[in-house]
């Protein structure tokens, strides 16, 4: 099988010609300043199956939107902003902190939004949120654009990339700093405690606001009809089970994300639900969503809470498993061996049946170069039994 024939058969639950082996994304600095390659060259020195990322935007210009000129140059996984007259993104670097630091200005006619940002060579974090207070978010629901999907250009990468793996993206997450799930874009834009002690406080305007944001999302997956993008990412870390309740999650993650894996579908677009943290509490909930993948399976070692062969008995058969290495622990500090080891009990928990990726559980900073090589051999060697029925 190719890279991509073997991908999309797993996703579709069933068993390909051997174990699927990726990594979730690899981030600039680990690519640029340990292994010294292109994204792409990477999957190839050390045999694992490739994915393509791209999120290529497009403004709508019966809205009177274009693609914002004051942007500079796009770096990994970011897109082009849509701008327009009544929405426009300034940036002005702070001095005299620890970190490096930039404060955000959206621009409307009625009010400038602001946040600020530090980074160091890793990431980046919010130490001001863009909403400070709760009428803030009517300007975002009055002036933000919302991208529209480069179906073209899409296409393009796909037909150029062929076989040879996964083409892959995401829901867009709200400008400059956000996430691909809905409450979890809110979290970004308010503070995690805040929208928690929110649902408690004001339900009324945390409804809203989702509500604002997912418009946003809706308008950007109703543009992706013809699209040929083989998984999307939708979700993130803020509504794991390390962060809220379930409860939460019932009425404030749930209905909002479901609608639009709904719309995905609909658009011929699969969905992977991203949930890097605890899972155990949510995994019927979120199946219930009807994504086609469930990432990350954070174990516990990391600080998540997964059993992955509890998980795989939980989880309907029709939905893919990417995830479940212990990266922290197996990447660095131990044996070859030990790192196959981990290999193989990822495929004995989750994989021996097919519909499973073995995947890191989300990015990595640091990597032995021997560890990666075990970790792309080892599960080369795993293989389905030749009379299985596919699932």
């Amino acid at each position: 099988m190719t890279s991509k024939q073997r991908f999309l058969t797993t996703l579709a639950g069933g068993r390909p010609d051997r174990l699927p082996v990726t990594t979730h994304w690899v981030p600039g600095y680990f690519l640029q300043n340990v292994v010294q390659l292109a994204e792409q060259d990477f999957y190839d020195r050390f045999g694992l199956d490739p994915i393509l990322y791209l999120a290529p935007h497009l403004p709508d210009p019966a809205l009177g939107q274009y693609h914002d000129p004051d942007q500079g140059p796009i770096g990994f996984l970011e897109s082009r902003r849509v701008a327009s007259d009544q929405w426009r993104v300034r940036s002005e670097k702070i001095s005299g902190r620890q970190y490096p630091a930039t404060r955000w200005s959206f621009v409307t006619p009625k009010g400038t939004l602001s946040m600020v940002l530090e980074s160091d060579r890793y990431s980046a974090w919010v130490v001001e949120p863009l909403v400070k207070e709760r009428r803030d978010i009517d300007l975002i629901g009055e002036f933000c654009t919302a991208p529209l999907c480069d179906v073209a250009t899409v296409n393009r990468a796909a037909e150029q990339f062929g076989e040879r793996g996964l083409v892959r993206s995401y829901v867009c997450c709200f400008d400059i700093f956000g996430q691909p799930g809905t409450w979890q874009d809110a979290t970004c834009l308010a503070g995690t405690e805040e929208m928690i002690m929110a649902t408690f406080d004001d339900p009324a305007w945390v409804h809203e606001f989702l509500g604002i944001l997912q418009r946003r999302k809706k308008t950007y997956l109703d543009s992706m009809a013809g699209a040929r993008f083989d998984l999307l990412e939708l979700g993130g870390g803020s509504a794991s089970s390390s962060v809220i309740s379930p409860k939460i999650f019932d009425e404030f993650v749930a209905p909002y994300d479901a609608e639009l894996i709904r719309i995905a579908h609909r658009r011929g677009q699969r969905i992977a639900y991203h949930t890097c943290g605890g899972m155990m509490p949510l995994l019927e909930r979120i199946a219930a969503m009807k994504p086609d993948a469930m990432e990350t399976f954070t174990p516990p070692a990391m600080g998540g809470d997964t059993d992955l062969a509890e998980a795989r008995r939980r989880i309907p058969r029709d939905i893919c498993m990417i995830g479940g290495f212990d990266q922290y622990h197996h990447f660095v500090g131990c044996s070859p061996e030990e790192t196959r080891r981990e290999v193989r009990r990822c495929f004995d928990e989750a994989g021996r049946d097919g519909g499973y990726i073995l995947c890191p559980s989300d990015q990595f900073f640091a990597a032995d170069t021997r560890l990666l090589e075990a970790f792309a051999d080892e599960a080369r060697h795993c293989t389905y039994e030749e009379n299985a029925v596919p699932a």
